[in-house]
């Protein structure tokens, strides 16, 4: 699952993971993620910092509070990859970010998991 406010970037993380073998659901609403991880049940989530209206800290808070969804955080501020961190995010990703880069540590956080 991915959860960006900029279309542009939810198309081509979406693209991306497709072309990679990986089904993708997407939002542009933080408000909303919390209810899809709950009825979606995604194996990662991809989730941004600034999503407009919330924050991506805010959004993982509320999910930490239900789920141990793997999340990576989207950001290009390395002091909020470290709050994220300190919240329960699994990794992070500078933005801008090499898509390869963002598909591995996909990769790699969803065979740690099944091992």
């Amino acid at each position: 699952m991915v959860v960006d406010d900029e279309p542009r970037i939810l198309t081509f993380i979406r693209v991306k993971m497709a072309l990679a073998g990986y089904d993708v659901i997407t939002t542009t609403m933080g408000q909303e993620a919390p209810e899809l991880v709950r009825s979606q049940k995604p194996d990662v989530l991809l989730l941004d910092v600034l999503l407009g209206s919330v924050s991506g800290l805010d959004v993982l808070d509320r999910i930490r509070t239900f789920s141990q969804i793997p999340v990576i955080i989207l950001t290009g501020k390395s002091f909020i990859a470290d709050e994220a961190l300190r919240l329960g995010a699994n990794d992070y990703i500078a933005k801008p970010f090499d898509p390869e880069k963002l598909v591995e540590k996909v990769r790699n956080i969803l065979d740690r998991r099944e091992s």
